[in-house]
């Protein structure tokens, strides 16, 4: 009888499957095989050569795709058609312009690994209830598939009436020399050449909209008369005229203009070209030569972020940091926080944790702004509860920045890709004659690689590389430049200490310093929470410590204890690094370099990983412990996540995006050696990655710190945080020190 009821249950099903969409008209497979003969193609503006709106040419016909529905899945099936390997990223809403005639497709629904999107569900070709302000776009991996030729990308045609480049022409002598430009005449792209703009009607909100484009938060009133002169004097091509912007606007291309047409050289009777003068961020205000400095909001950063003026957007509420959940996130509320940041208008409005996901609190969400407000907190916005947001939708931002041409004084020659190869300088000899020179490899590092990506525009470091076997096709054998040391923040290396025509350690070119670039990172944290809820104090036996002092686990003073008799006094604790950022994190050195510890049965991929330390009030170090030669692995992962890397039977070793490698309280060296301790009120630090080892898109957060007090028989740890996590206030109020990064007990 089961047997029957099943086959009945089948009947069933299979006849409600075959009815169905026949009954609804609603999302289907399409019953066609139209793959070979479609076409792809990106557009919109604006937009990099690897995202856009997403077109498809279909029976004669250029068409778009409706947002509804639409997912990462479909993205990554768009991306392949389109040449490359995978998708990042996708948009809704028309985010790269609204396109014209045709929707093609609507509720597309894809797994993500069908060979064509026709093999996707979907209402069917040309059956939509969509408009074009509901158009998607998708952004592309900028990787493409092997043997891939650009023959099935075609770009959108430009006509003369779209506003696309836009430049300020300095005229003053000591100003064409002088970057950033912050004042000039307003010029676009016209053809081969360049036009002006006719300035009736023009208003300050024109100007206003003009340096958001420029890099630049505000604008200033410009002497007229001096440029009257000077363009009578020139033979002046109006392109646009009637330029009448709201002010809110983040380009030029979305106020409303009008098009000059034909000859129109004298169409601007009783005018001139537009002219602008712009205010510089703090940031390039030394280089722009502008005496007043603007202030930069306290209460609004940008983390994570590759290079300058990008990042996660982060608000100081309560004294305490947070992010911002991205719905309702678009252009004009990046605008706010770009300026309010000291840069220009936004660039991108990014949602989906596109620079990595915070950790802690998320302040705002829904937030609308105008455009005119001078900080996101004049916007309104709602409060959030954890079941509304989650870190996976935190809002960032990427800016305009002002023009410096940094990436005009170094280059990377002789690597397999453009985001590698060996660091050349440009010089300048006694003579004026410009050439290029090598930087010594010697103490070269991350955070000095770190500037090189950012100032190339190639993102972050993956590796410093002081030994270079790159292929030399610049014939530059001098070294010129050594003993450079950076923070991390500069935005050029110029402005990194450095001895120019210094002595190197090693001779040759070889010894050069070389950089790996990569367009993500990963963001290790500690989870400051379960260090707080599980801490405790254990007297061991020292008979239980053979393996333990073999790995340095124990403070110096154990090696004059009567082994086996006797104890150490441990303060132990869980500890749980999460990695919230976009790529996984990887041991620096190969496996072939891993050391093989019987005592522990695993293979140990980096020397230090984790420091350890408890610290008086005044930062001197009394007891330490730290992870020699980690052990990584995802111990769990967020739903959704899959575990990549496991230690046992020499597996691969790392963190994935998502995942977290957890040492309980109990695993031996999860400790500080506090036999030596005397009671009192300390303060307990732990330090990820101290060495800088492994690039991360955030090194800000790596450091957790807890009040500690010990009573000689119990031990609390409270008010436990990421270092980056309080006001300056409140993070002054909490300690008396200015920080401890060394692991040496003083």
């Amino acid at each position: 009888m089961k047997r029957v009821a099943s086959w009945q249950h089948q009947r069933v099903a299979f006849l409600v499957a075959i009815w169905l969409p026949f009954c609804l008209g609603q999302t289907t497979s399409s019953p066609q095989h139209h793959g070979s003969n479609l076409k792809f193609r990106l557009a919109g503006y604006p937009r990099k050569h690897n995202e856009g709106r997403i077109e498809i040419f279909y029976q004669g016909d250029w068409g778009t795709i409706c947002d509804d529905d639409f997912s990462l899945a479909n993205a990554h099936v768009l991306c392949r058609h389109l040449g490359f390997t995978s998708a990042i990223g996708w948009t809704h809403s028309a985010k790269y312009g609204k396109g014209i005639g045709k929707i093609w497709l609507d509720n597309v629904q894809c797994v993500g690994s069908e060979k064509s999107i026709d093999l996707c569900k979907s209402r069917g070709w040309g059956n939509s209830d969509c408009t074009h302000d509901e158009d998607a776009g998708v952004v592309c991996k900028d990787e493409r598939l092997p043997g891939f030729v650009d023959n099935n990308i075609a770009e959108m045609e430009v006509d003369d009436n779209i506003v696309e480049e836009i430049r300020l022409r300095p005229v003053v002598a000591f100003a064409k020399t002088k970057i950033p430009i912050t004042e000039g005449i307003v010029e676009v792209r016209y053809r081969d050449g360049w036009g002006q703009i006719c300035d009736l009607g023009w208003t300050p909100k024109n100007t206003h909209v003009i340096c958001g484009m420029m890099g630049f938060p505000y604008e200033k009133k410009v002497n007229k008369n001096f440029y009257r002169l000077f363009t009578e004097k020139q033979q002046n091509y109006y392109h646009l005229h009637s330029v009448a912007c709201t002010g809110t606007e983040v380009h030029l291309s979305s106020c409303s203009v009008k098009f000059n047409r034909g000859n129109s050289s004298t169409s601007c009777a009783g005018g001139m070209p537009a002219v602008v003068s712009c205010v510089s961020g703090p940031q390039f205000a030394q280089a722009s030569g502008q005496k007043k400095k603007l202030k930069v909001s306290n209460t609004v950063r940008l983390k994570a972020g590759a290079r300058i003026g990008e990042g996660r957007v982060e608000v100081l509420r309560y004294s305490k940091w947070g992010s911002v959940c991205d719905e309702r996130w678009g252009p004009q509320e990046a605008s706010v926080v770009c300026r309010e940041m000291g840069f220009g208008s936004a660039k991108e409005a990014l949602r989906g944790a596109r620079m990595g996901q915070g950790f802690g609190p998320i302040h705002m969400n829904e937030v609308q702004c105008t455009g005119q407000e001078r900080s996101i907190w004049n916007c309104q916005y709602k409060n959030v509860t954890s079941e509304i947001c989650q870190h996976t939708q935190d809002a960032s931002v990427r800016c305009n920045v002002p023009y410096m041409a940094y990436e005009n004084t170094i280059r990377i020659t002789g690597g397999r890709t453009r985001y590698e190869g060996r660091v050349e300088v440009a010089t300048t000899d006694k003579n004026g004659t410009q050439g290029w020179g090598l930087i010594c490899g010697d103490s070269w590092g991350t955070l000095e690689a770190m500037v090189v990506c950012r100032q190339l525009g190639l993102g972050y470091a993956n590796h410093g590389l002081q030994e270079t076997w790159y292929w030399d096709s610049s014939n530059v054998t001098e070294m010129v430049w050594s003993g450079v040391r950076c923070t991390g923040e500069e935005m050029s290396l110029s402005h990194c200490r450095h001895q120019k025509n210094g002595s190197c350690r090693r001779a040759g070119a070889r010894f050069s310093a070389g950089v790996i670039c990569s367009e993500t990172a990963p963001d290790l944290i500690m989870n400051a929470t379960l260090v707080q809820n599980t801490v405790y104090i254990e007297d061991r036996p020292l008979h239980m410590l053979y393996c333990a002092a073999e790995e340095n686990c124990l403070s110096k003073s154990a090696a004059n204890a009567s082994w086996p008799y006797g104890h150490r006094r441990l303060l132990r604790f869980s500890s749980q690094i999460n990695n919230v950022g976009r790529a996984d994190f990887r041991p620096k050195a190969g496996r072939h370099s891993w050391v093989w510890h019987a005592c522990h049965a695993h293979y140990h991929s980096m020397d230090i990983f984790t420091h350890y330390d408890l610290l008086s009030a005044n930062g001197t170090k009394v007891a330490e412990g730290h992870k020699a030669s980690f052990c990584l692995e995802d111990s769990d992962c967020n739903e959704g996540v899959a575990k990549r890397y496991a230690c046992a039977n020499f597996g691969d070793q790392g963190i994935t995006v998502g995942c977290w490698d957890l040492y309980a309280h109990d695993i031996d060296c999860q400790w500080v050696d506090i036999t030596d301790v005397k009671p009192g009120h300390y303060i307990f630090q732990v330090l990820i990655n101290p060495n800088f080892e492994v690039s991360e898109s955030d090194f800000t957060n790596n450091a957790m710190k807890c009040n500690c007090k010990y009573d000689g028989h119990r031990i609390w740890l409270h008010n436990c945080h990421l270092g980056d996590a309080f006001s300056e206030e409140a993070e002054r109020s909490f300690e008396n020190y200015p920080g401890q990064l060394s692991n040496r007990v003083s």
